[in-house]
């Protein structure tokens, strides 16, 4: 089996080597992008399993970088950032970041989570998946392309949008806390402060069904618990 292969856009060095060693031995093949312009162009055109992106970088900043990735691919992306504050979070994940860790880091959680999304993904996009579909109300997903339907019209879902809908789906009508969401979907047993992470994943999957012309939203917020899809 060939080893997954990353892709790391990181201007400081030291963290950038940090990161590709703890990657490859967990027998892992990282490559190391110091440019944001050169990041891109690499993301876009050669085959990564996943991509880690610093925000600050020369060239290209990390979020125009992941935008642009994200209009082309669905390859999952991790910011890995000194920027703190939630709103730097909520725009990077806005934006179609799967995840968002801040620096100081620990290396062996970042190897967890890369090994979790890139896990997720190849089932999600291996050849032996299910083709079964999934219809509620108007909305109807083909699991085997990955494509979602609303009212006949097709949206485009990222990565983990598409996997938190389809686990929504599958599990309707129940309460889900958001630690239990990030368990489920992402695969990780502790949120670690990133509740924004499911927050705005949530947010995004309302508002590209709200473009859908849905006229009821099935995702609901129960205050103080979490989120329950309606069928």
């Amino acid at each position: 089996m060939m080893p997954s292969r990353i892709l790391i856009i990181e201007d400081d060095i030291s963290i950038a080597e940090l990161q590709r060693d703890y990657l490859e031995i967990h027998q892992m093949k990282a490559d190391i992008v110091t440019d944001g312009l050169e990041g891109v162009d690499r993301a876009l055109n050669e085959p990564f399993d996943l991509i880690v992106i610093d925000l600050m970088l020369p060239s290209m900043n990390g979020f125009e970088i992941c935008r642009r990735i994200r209009e082309k691919k669905n390859v999952p992306i991790m910011i890995v950032s000194a920027k703190k504050e939630d709103i730097d979070k909520i725009r990077g994940l806005g934006l179609g970041a799967d995840d968002y860790m801040t620096k100081p880091f620990s290396p062996s959680e970042l190897v967890a989570r890369v090994q979790a999304h890139i896990k997720r993904y190849k089932q999600l996009t291996g050849t032996g998946q299910t083709q079964d579909n999934l219809e509620v109300r108007d909305i109807i997903v083909d699991k085997g392309a990955r494509k979602v339907f609303v009212l006949g019209q097709e949206l485009i879902f990222t990565t983990k949008e598409f996997d938190l809908l389809v686990f929504f789906m599958e599990h309707p009508n129940r309460v889900w806390t958001k630690e239990q969401l990030f368990r489920q979907v992402w695969y990780m047993d502790d949120l670690d402060g990133d509740v924004f992470t499911i927050v705005v994943h949530v947010g995004r999957i309302r508002e590209k069904l709200k473009k859908g012309k849905l006229s009821e939203l099935p995702i609901e917020t129960i205050w103080g618990s979490g989120y329950r899809f309606n069928s």
